[in-house]
């Protein structure tokens, strides 16, 4: 219920406390008691810090800072595994971006992926449709048509545009499937 609504209650049910209820009219309408509610203000830091704040940098490492930012790109690329030998640590590990494409990846761990790539066997496949006979086009629509959720137009277009990808990540008893019935249609495809 709120404050209002009281003071009315109070004013119909006792018609002789006019004072009482201007007072409380008053106090529910003055900017003194909105100003004076104890609340404490906070003020924000500039800047958020998680970890609490840190002593400045000593003296060694502003000079060591300082030498190399001066040092020419080829040799800052070797800081970081010069200090892992120096430190006994590992490198770190790089994680696998197993369907995702990141663009092309540089630099020593770039060869070392590749190579366990190639040795892990392959477990996703995609389906790609090479060529076709121009008589059996009709035929081949129809079988695309019945492993994927396109239309008669959309499945014209994704044939007339081969070589392409018709259907990604299947496995391999998927994408042999599919393969012999494009066979079987007239088609010609290859899994990737």
């Amino acid at each position: 219920m709120s404050l209002c609504t009281v003071a009315r209650r109070l004013c119909l049910s006792r018609p002789s406390s006019g004072n009482r209820i201007s007072a409380v009219w008053a106090h529910l309408y003055s900017t003194e008691a909105a100003k004076d509610t104890g609340a404490k203000k906070y003020k924000y830091p500039d800047v958020y810090d998680p970890y609490g704040p840190m002593p400045p940098p000593s003296e060694k490492v502003v000079d060591l800072a300082d030498r190399i930012a001066a040092l020419p790109p080829e040799e800052i690329k070797q800081i970081a595994p010069a200090l892992l030998f120096r430190l006994n640590q590992e490198p770190p590990q790089a994680i696998s971006g197993q369907g995702f494409s990141f663009g092309s990846q540089g630099g020593s761990g770039a060869g070392a992926a590749k190579a366990e790539e190639k040795k892990a066997e392959k477990t996703v496949f995609d389906v790609k449709l090479e060529k076709f006979d121009a008589a059996a086009k009709i035929k081949i629509i129809k079988e695309i048509r019945t492993f994927t959720d396109l239309g008669l137009k959309e499945a014209k277009e994704l044939v007339e545009k081969a070589p392409v990808i018709l259907k990604q990540s299947l496995t391999k008893e998927e994408a042999e499937a599919i393969i012999t019935k494009i066979k079987t249609a007239g088609g010609v495809a290859v899994m990737e």
